[in-house]
C-alpha cells in the first residue's frame, strides 16, 4: 500500500464535494461518467431479473447468456472471435485490469504506459508488484503513441503495453494505420502482452467505427488482452460490470483470483449488461452527438482564453487543456502559478470550478476537465475561468 497512492480524481471529486457541503458553489467539471440515464430498458430488465430471484451467485466468471452475448458484441462490432472460455465477467473494466496485471506481473516486470495516461493504471502496476515505464506522447502528434518510442521502451524485463483508445484523459483516438505501425513494433518482440482499454469505444466523433489492434494484426492475439464494459457507452458506471477477453490460460487465472476475491459479479447488474449488449443501441448517436457538441463550444470558449489553449479530441468526453501560458504568472494575492497544480487549485478557490491537473496523467502543464455535463454547466464554468485567468497579473 506504500507503493501507490489514491486515485487523483477520485480525491478531487472528493474535494468538490466537500466544498459543497460547505456551502460554496462549486462548478464539477471532474467526473468521467455519463450524466445520462441507464436507457429504460436496461432497468426494466434489472427489475425483472430481481422478480424472477436471479439473486444469487453465477458463475465467477459471470452467466453464460452474458459470456455468449458478450463473444457476440465482439465478433458484430470488432470481427474479433472469441469462445465464452475465453471470457471473463468483472466488477467493472478497472477490475479486470486490475486483476489481470495482478495475475502476471512479478517483481521486476516492465509495464510500458503512454502518457498522458488514465490515473490508475502506474499504481495498478506498482501494487501488482510492477514496475511502471511511462513513455510520453507529444501534443503535436495528437497525443498517440509514436512506434519509435514504443521501441526503445522495450526491454527484455518488458511484459506488458497498456494501449487506451479513445484515450482517457486526450480523447486521442488511433487509427488502423496508426495501430498498425504499433503492430509491427510489437511483432518483432514476442515476449511483450498487449493489454487494451476499449471502454470508450463507441464515444467517437468522427462517425468511424474504433478499429481495434487484433482486427488489425490477428497475430498478436494470444498475447492480448481486451478489456471492455457497459459503463461508458450504456450510462451504467455505478452498475459495474467489465469483462476481459484473451487467452484461456490468462482468463482461467482471472476466474481463480477472482474465485478468492470478489466471486462473481453482481448477478442483477449482469443481467442489466446482457439487456444492453443485446439490444440495439439506438440512443447512443444522440448522446454522441451532445458529447460533440458540448465539446465544440468547450473548445470554443477554452480557445478563446489567453494562455489557455486545447487540441481537438477524436473521442471520448474530456478536453486536456494546455495551461502553459499561465504558469509563470500571480494570482491577485500575489502568488506564482508554478505548476499545473497551482493552476487547477486557483481555479477552484477563486473561481469555484473544480478541474483535475494534468501531472495527475503523467503530463504538465496541462489539466482536464470532462464534458459529460449539461452544457450551460460548461459555459458558467468556462465564464468562470477566463474571469479568473484575466485576474492574473504578469
Amino acid at each position: 500500500m506504500r507503493r501507490i497512492k489514491p486515485s487523483p480524481t477520485s480525491a478531487a471529486q472528493d474535494r468538490a464535494a466537500q466544498l459543497r457541503r460547505e456551502g460554496h458553489d462549486i462548478l464539477n467539471l471532474v467526473v468521467g461518467e455519463p450524466d445520462f440515464e441507464t436507457p429504460p430498458h436496461i432497468r426494466k430488465a434489472a427489475c425483472e431479473a430481481i422478480e424472477r430471484g436471479e439473486t444469487r451467485y453465477t458463475q465467477t466468471s459471470g452467466t453464460m447468456a452474458l459470456r455468449l452475448a458478450i463473444a457476440d458484441k465482439l465478433q458484430r462490432e470488432n470481427g474479433l472471435a472469441y469462445s465464452p472460455g475465453e471470457i471473463i465477467v468483472t466488477c467493472g473494466a478497472k477490475h479486470a485490469i486490475f486483476n489481470t496485471l495482478a495475475v502476471t506481473l512479478e517483481p521486476g516486470h516492465e509495464v510500458i504506459i503512454p502518457a498522458p495516461y488514465w490515473v490508475s493504471y502506474p499504481d495498478m502496476a506498482l501494487a501488482c508488484d510492477g514496475t511502471p515505464v511511462v513513455v510520453h506522447t507529444t501534443e503535436e502528434d495528437g497525443f498517440c503513441l509514436a512506434p519509435a518510442v514504443l521501441e526503445a521502451a522495450i526491454t527484455p524485463n518488458t511484459r506488458w503495453l497498456i494501449l487506451n483508445s479513445p484515450t482517457n484523459p486526450t480523447g486521442a483516438a488511433y487509427s488502423a494505420g496508426r495501430l498498425a505501425l504499433l503492430a509491427d513494433v510489437l511483432l518483432r518482440h514476442p515476449h511483450v502482452m498487449i493489454l487494451t482499454d476499449d471502454i470508450y469505444e463507441h464515444i467517437r466523433f468522427d462517425g468511424e467505427e474504433t478499429p481495434h489492434l487484433l482486427k488489425v494484426q490477428p497475430a498478436l492475439r494470444d498475447r492480448t488482452v481486451l478489456v471492455n464494459g457497459v459503463s461508458k457507452t450504456y450510462a451504467m458506471t455505478g452498475w459495474r460490470i467489465g469483462y476481459a477477453a484473451g487467452p484461456k490460460d490468462i482468463v482461467a487465472a482471472l476466474d481463480m483470483l477472482q474465485s478468492q476475491s470478489t466471486s462473481n459479479a453482481s448477478s442483477v447488474s449482469q443481467a442489466a449488461a446482457l439487456a444492453a449488449l443485446q439490444s440495439e443501441a439506438t440512443f447512443l448517436p444522440g448522446w454522441v452527438e451532445t458529447y460533440r457538441r458540448r465539446r465544440d463550444r468547450a473548445l470554443e470558449l477554452i480557445n478563446a482564453i489567453p494562455g489557455l489553449s486545447c487540441r481537438t479530441p477524436g473521442g471520448a468526453f474530456y478536453l486536456y487543456i494546455n495551461c502553459g501560458g499561465l504558469i509563470g504568472r500571480r494570482t491577485p494575492d500575489g502568488k506564482k502559478l508554478e505548476t499545473d497544480h497551482d493552476v487547477v487549485m486557483y481555479f477552484l478557490d477563486a473561481a469555484g470550478v473544480a478541474v483535475v491537473a494534468g501531472s495527475s496523467y503523467g503530463t504538465s502543464p496541462f489539466f482536464r476537465i470532462s464534458i459529460a455535463t449539461a452544457q450551460e454547466v460548461i459555459e458558467q464554468a468556462c465564464e468562470r475561468i477566463r474571469v479568473a485567468v484575466a485576474a492574473l497579473g504578469a
